[in-house]
């Protein structure tokens, strides 16, 4: 039995046919939905990321505005930057790329974003919110796995879901998500003990540690579904993810590949939460 792909480029042109005309429908109302991107310093990898976020902005129809500083730039004016994008009412969603230079203190930055606008959803309020179930910004990552697990129509309802990561980017925010849609969920890390015995009772797994091969063949369930967050280059230097691809997929019932599996979905979801964003902006005023 060779496992389903869940193809995240296909899931995510669907995503985004559907933000472009949500898009659409709130400029006729005469309000264009606005993502700030701040890039500060010249990391490759960032300027990459923000290249991207950026035209999939344009191409949904979403108006995106991308602010680069130098790498000495201050700490006192990137948050004045921000403070000026949190009153700006043509911005909707405010993204401060990370990493930040060492000298900026990167949790200062983030919770000087208004939590109105924090569409990567990683403010203090944006958890706390997730936490504790009331509306917010869900991290974008997480919430675009939860979109794979409905595009299968996967019921998650007493199910029992093994999160390898415990990171405030992925694997915290997703252990809470898939406890809101009633799974059993257990969380794995760096320093758990016998992994493959958790691994081997799990319906789901989400493996989100950023290290190649954390998940075999012979730690898979057969049948359970596989969502693969890692993003790492294997010794050819080609893109690989935290799973082991190849022998995983004959075991699993469903699982993601890399790329092309949930790195797309990210970007989409941060689409999808600017989008929100201006749609509560539009109905504030109203």
């Amino acid at each position: 039995m060779t496992a389903q792909l869940i193809d995240g480029n296909a899931l995510s042109k669907q995503l985004r046919t559907q933000v472009a005309a949500d898009t659409a429908a709130l400029k006729a109302k005469g309000l264009t939905p606005g993502l700030a991107v701040v890039l500060v310093g010249d990391n490759p990898a960032s300027q990459v990321y923000v290249r991207n976020k950026v035209k999939a902005c344009e191409d949904a129809g979403l108006h995106s505005v991308l602010e680069k500083y130098e790498a000495d730039m201050t700490e006192a004016d990137l948050l004045a930057r921000v403070e000026a994008l949190n009153n700006d009412p043509a911005i909707h969603g405010i993204l401060v790329q990370l990493p930040l230079p060492a000298h900026i203190d990167a949790q200062k930055v983030i919770e000087a974003i208004s939590p109105a606008k924090d569409v990567d959803g990683f403010h203090i309020a944006s958890a706390g919110a997730l936490m504790t179930g009331m509306p917010g910004f869900w991290p974008c990552t997480p919430y675009g796995c939860m979109k794979m697990l409905e595009s299968i129509g996967y019921d998650l309802k007493g199910k029992h879901a093994v999160v390898i990561g415990r990171s405030n980017i992925v694997g915290k925010p997703m252990a809470l998500m898939l406890l809101q849609k009633d799974a059993t969920v257990t969380v794995a890390h760096s320093r758990t003990q016998n992994l493959k015995a958790l691994t081997l009772q799990a319906d789901v797994i989400v493996a989100a540690v950023g290290k190649r091969n954390v998940l075999t063949a012979d730690m898979v369930k057969p049948g359970a579904v596989v969502l693969d967050v890692g993003m790492n280059r294997n010794d050819e230097g080609k893109l690989c993810g935290d799973v082991d691809f190849d022998g995983v997929k004959e075991v699993a019932g469903y699982i993601t590949p890399v790329p092309g599996g949930v790195g797309p979905m990210t970007i989409t979801m941060l689409l999808v939460n600017t989008l929100e964003s201006a749609q509560r902006a539009l109905s504030e005023k109203h």
